[in-house]
């Protein structure tokens, strides 16, 4: 009978050159789990960055800005009876003005706080040579025909805030301004008043949050 191992010469392998054999086949093995697990990890990674993008997740972080209601959420009822006062009152108040802000954009009408809004920013220019690229913004923002945010204005207070865009002047917007803060007295803030979010401050339950538009 011929020796096995020369017919299976693969099998001459010394016992002290099979233990590192193993040794490198268990940890192989071991490491693959690992290297399985790490996909899964990276992708759970993914799908939690791609859920922070959502504007919901970023509420709070414009809490300064209009149209950001967290903080009317903490109003007292005796802080929103002032808001009934008069409208000056609720817009000189920031929960007050961002309380109005949310209830605009439930009715689609946002651009008209918004202009009010830039208007105010503009007045604060500390020096002329703002006021031409502000007034530019506003103009192109807000009055010119077919602007992305165009208000409600009569002809005539377009016609003069246009002719005075060459030369810009603090005073610039005020017809306009007048014009739309009139129109949200008259018309939203009556509204805002007979609002369940409203009512519901009075009776000190927080706001509730507007729903999100795509």
């Amino acid at each position: 009978m011929e020796n096995p191992l020369l017919l299976f010469p693969q099998l001459n392998i010394s016992a002290s050159k099979d233990k590192p054999y193993y040794k490198v086949m268990k940890s192989a093995i071991k490491e693959e789990p690992n290297k399985a697990s790490k996909p899964g990890v990276k992708q759970k990674r993914n799908r939690l960055s791609l859920l922070l993008q959502k504007p919901e997740f970023h509420e709070s972080d414009h809490l300064g800005k209009p149209g950001n209601l967290k903080k009317a959420a903490s109003v007292s009822p005796e802080e929103a009876v002032k808001w009934g006062e008069s409208f000056d009152k609720l817009l000189s108040e920031k929960a007050g003005l961002d309380a109005f802000t949310k209830f605009l954009k439930t009715e689609f009408s946002e651009e008209n706080i918004e202009f009010w809004i830039a208007c105010e920013d503009y007045k604060k220019s500390k020096s002329a040579h703002e006021l031409l690229p502000k007034a530019k913004t506003i103009f192109e923002t807000f009055i010119q025909k077919d602007a992305p945010k165009e208000v409600n204005l009569d002809f005539h207070t377009k016609e003069v805030t246009s002719q005075s865009m060459g030369q810009p002047l603090r005073s610039t917007f005020d017809a306009a301004q007048s014009t739309v803060y009139r129109l949200m007295e008259q018309d939203s803030y009556p509204r805002f008043l007979r609002s369940a979010a409203y009512l519901g401050l009075l009776q000190g339950r927080p706001a509730a949050r507007a729903p999100l538009r795509r």
